[in-house]
This record gives structure tokens, sequence and C-alpha cells, in this order.
């Protein structure tokens, strides 16, 4: 909308021309959404000539359900997305899109949704089992009150998810496939120990906490727990430039040798002249992992920690802390399934909604769905 002056304010002489800076303010505004509904007919006419009816058919892209593509996705993307409730869900849709449906049909949809959603998390999977490093981590979970484990597996682009019964070793192997050969960046839990050091690499977040509770229990663990916190913030101030690329490889892999041997050092003195039992039996065990420790420093294109893995998890703990698990197992595939989707495609920075649309339309369609892999 424009506003011009017709005449001058002071003399009221006609006023003609344009301001080429005119004073701007927008303002933007949803209109009221109406839903497209679209009416699907078969036909059935009898020859003229024999009497035999012939029925037409119905078209290859028409959903069996009473709800399109688009809508489907965005019914499982409130509640694999956002968190919504299905009572809440179903509100949304009446309120915002003016599309009323059961609450049965809710559930429905997200089980349509997963089953569209199988075969790209399939090849999720394959993919992070094929990069060279990956970043993994777990959290608890329930299924139909039962105790389960929620896994990820963490790569720059892609993030897969597997519910599984347990926290053990054949349960990393199943998510990483039983001959991954790159380097897993992980916590210490003992599932882990599976893998040989040279194909590992501890945390240094996690081990930062740990040296934080040396110092919190006070007496020699505390003057260790001080002097190893030193050495880790001095290596991270290290670690920061070389990402930044003020600071070469080479040079961080040179300074990082003073640091190495300080922190195994004091690891090995911690063992013999602290006397808390419990930080002599930590820093025995980081001793006995020590070249997990430093994988980052010898091997380029690895993290020292374990953020990635737990930013990506942390999306599944807020749905277990609002749902308290999954019901079924069907469900579990659900959440396995709308996480990768929604934490791949954000790292990958791609639209979710039109995705999921677009794997919706494929299995109506019978085609191949779409990608979940980034793009060469």
């Amino acid at each position: 909308m424009v506003s011009r002056p017709i005449s001058c304010g002071a003399c009221g002489t006609l006023l003609l021309g344009e301001d080429p800076e005119p004073s701007r303010h927008q303002v933007t505004e949803l209109p009221r959404i109406e839903p497209e509904v679209v009416e699907y007919q078969v036909h059935c006419l009898r020859c003229q000539a024999c009497g035999e009816p012939t029925r037409g058919h119905w078209p290859a892209e028409m959903p069996t359900g009473c709800l399109g593509p688009r809508l489907q996705a965005v019914t499982g993307y409130l509640s694999g997305r956002f968190g919504v409730s299905r009572r809440d869900t179903q509100e949304l849709l009446a309120t915002l899109f003016r599309v009323e449906v059961g609450l049965g049909t809710i559930p429905a949809q997200e089980q349509r949704l997963s089953q569209a959603l199988a075969q790209p998390v399939e090849a999720a999977q394959t993919f992070v089992q094929q990069q060279p490093a990956v970043n993994v981590d777990e959290t608890g979970w329930k299924e139909a009150n039962q105790s389960g484990w929620l896994w990820v597996g963490s790569t720059p682009e892609v993030a897969v998810f597997l519910l599984r019964p347990s926290r053990g070793r054949q349960e990393l192997t199943g998510l990483l496939g039983a001959d991954y050969a790159g380097i897993v960046g992980s916590d210490r839990a003992s599932a882990y120990n599976a893998l040989p050091d040279q194909q590992r690499q501890l945390c240094w977040s996690h081990l930062r906490r740990d040296f934080q509770a040396l110092v919190d229990r006070g007496g020699n663990s505390a003057l260790v727990g001080r002097l190893l916190l030193a050495q880790v913030k001095l290596f991270f101030s290290l670690w920061h430039r070389v990402r930044d690329g003020t600071l070469t490889r080479q040079a961080f892999q040179e300074a990082m040798g003073p640091v190495r041997r300080e922190v195994e050092s004091l690891l090995q003195l911690s063992t013999l002249l602290v006397e808390h039992r419990q930080t002599q039996a930590t820093c025995r065990n980081m001793l006995k992992h020590k070249t997990a420790l430093w994988t980052f420093v010898d091997q380029e294109g690895i993290e020292p920690t374990n953020n990635a893995a737990e930013q990506a998890l942390r999306r599944g703990v807020l749905w277990r802390k609002r749902s308290f698990g999954s019901q079924s197992e069907t469900g579990s595939r659900f959440v396995e399934r709308i996480l990768t989707v929604v934490i791949s495609l954000r790292r990958q920075q791609r639209d979710v909604l039109d995705f999921l649309t677009d794997a919706c339309q494929a299995l109506v369609s019978g085609i191949a769905p779409p990608s979940l892999l980034p793009a060469p």
C-alpha cells in the first residue's frame, strides 16, 4: 500500500513526482488456510454391444487413505520434530489448517510416514558405516515399560538413530557393522572397550568432567585434578587455533608433545601417590586406554570431543522425557526414523517438511524415495 500526499501541507499547491526514498513499514500476515479437498471418481460403464461392465482405475498417485502426502508429512513432523502430543496435533490441524481428523488417524499417519522413511534411513545407516570417523553415544529408553537404549551414530552430515534392548557390544556392532574400520569417538562406557584403542577417540569433554570430579574430592586428588585441567585448557586453546586456521597441524602436533607427556605422567603418579581409591581407579582406567586419548592429534579429521553425538542425542532425550519412551516396536521404528531424518536434514540445511512430503508421495506412487545422503 502506498500513501502519497496530493497537495502541499503549507500552501496547498498540487504535488507531483516520486519520493526516491519513502519511509517503509512492512507487515507479515498469514492468510486463513483452507484445505484443498480432491475427490477421485471411478466410473463403471456397461458396453452397449455385449453388455459387460467395465470399471475405470484409480490413479497411481492417489493416496490410499484420506490424507494427502503433505498432510501426512505435517502430522508426523509435528510429533517427530516438535514433540507435539497426539491430542495437541489433532487440535493444531483443526485450528491452523481447518482439517478435522480422528485421534486414531494420527498414529496411523505416523506409521505410514515411518514406512515411507524406511529405505532412506537404511541407506543413511550404510553411509555412516562407510565413514572414516563416527561419533557414537547412547541414552536410556523405554519400550512398553521395557528398558532399552537409544543409540546414535553421528557424522558431520548424517546422524542415524537405533533403538536397541541393551548398551552392550552387540548393539554397537548393530549400529556400525561388524567390519567397521574407522575411528569411533565416544565416552568411556564399557561397550566401546571391544574396539582397539587405535580405533577410538575418548571424549575430552567427559574427561574434563572426570578431572573436575578429582578437584571436588579435595586432598591430593584435587591437586592432580587442577594440574590435569590446566593441561586440558592449554590443548583446547591450541585445538581451537587449528580449527580456525591460525595454527598448522604440524605445529599443533609438536606443541601437543609436552602436553601429552604431562597428562600421562600425572595419571601415572596418581595411581601411585594418591590415596583415594576411586581416583586411582579412574586414572588407571585412563592409562589403560591412553592411546585412545590422542587419536585426534595423530590423525586428521578426528574431533577430541563427542559433542556432535551428544547434541544429536539431546532431541531423543527430550522425547523420552515428555513421552516416557515408546509403546510398541512400530512406535520405536518411527522414533528411529524421524529422528534420523530430522537431524540429518538439518545438518545438511535441507527442508525437512518437503523431504517428508516427497517420501510420502513416493510411497503412494511406488517410485524411489528421496535420499538422505548429502549431495556430492
